[in-house]
């Protein structure tokens, strides 16, 4: 059984109305050993209909978390962490931003929403591409972005834009944009961080986690090891989302571990 839910957001971000609190009460309700906030942080999200900037209140999300960390903890482990949305021509800024914020976290998750001023999310996207074009330019934003900010513990949701293909796109296929897959991979690997697995892609209709297994058994073939799971729950409802399937996908993978990151030091859990 999987005790710990290392990616989700709480009222802090601007896509969630859920307060924290009720957050870490539904993670006791529900047996978890350890969750972890991951707000959002994305600098330079466009202007959208719904208002959404995405750039949390640091201080009182810091101070709530800490306060509920030590209130609850003799039921639920609560650690601090960030999902950095990352652009290629972030670097500057987010170099600045981890010198003043960055060394309190547990856990720093770095995600791509944006790809050419749009996130795939708002339908937009594959307007301007064709799937084939959308997928490979989105993987192509990610191997930027992993290099622009490497001070990161785990790849968020590597294939998000699989989300919002058109409808009767082609299936995703792993050799079809095996070049710059491979690339993404070893790029993880030598820089020695994890890979996240956000259930949020079986909660979204697909048929697979963010990412597909097939990039899961790419990744161990290619060396591999440090693997997060988190259910990207933006509502109390949406935690620990069908983490039931993922032993028997992470272990057909190849893998017999996950990992938790506390103070960016990862720990090690059988499946």
């Amino acid at each position: 059984m999987i005790c710990c839910d290392t990616h989700l957001h709480s009222a802090f971000s601007s896509d969630s109305e859920a307060p924290m609190e009720d957050m870490i009460k539904e993670g006791i309700r529900l047996g978890l050993k350890t969750i972890c906030f991951t707000e959002h942080f994305d600098p330079d999200y466009p202007d959208n209909p719904e208002g959404l900037d995405f750039l949390p209140d640091f201080k009182n999300y810091k101070e709530t978390l800490f306060t509920l960390k030590e209130k609850y903890a003799p039921e639920i482990e609560v650690l601090y962490g960030l999902e950095i949305g990352v652009q290629p021509h972030l670097g500057g800024t987010l170099s600045d931003f981890y010198r003043q914020y960055g060394q309190d976290f547990d856990f720093i998750i770095n995600s791509c929403h944006i790809v050419k001023g749009m996130d795939p999310y708002d339908g937009v996207y594959f307007n301007e591409m064709t799937p084939h074009e959308g997928i490979e330019t989105y993987f192509e934003t990610i191997l930027s972005n992993l290099k622009v900010f490497p001070d990161y513990q785990a790849a968020g949701h590597l294939d998000y834009v699989c989300r919002y293909l058109p409808e009767n796109s082609p299936l995703f296929v792993y050799g079809d944009f095996r070049e710059i897959l491979d690339a993404i991979l070893n790029e993880i690997i030598s820089a020695g961080k994890g890979l996240e697995v956000n259930t949020a892609g079986l909660k979204y209709g697909m048929d697979w986690p963010n990412p597909h297994i097939s990039i899961l058994k790419r990744y161990r073939e290619l060396g591999g090891e440090i693997i997060t799971i988190g259910s990207d729950g933006h509502k109390p409802k949406h935690m620990a989302w069908e983490f039931q399937k993922l032993p028997g996908i992470l272990k057909k993978a190849g893998f017999s571990h996950y990992a938790i990151f506390r103070k960016k030091k990862p720990v090690f859990y059988k499946l």
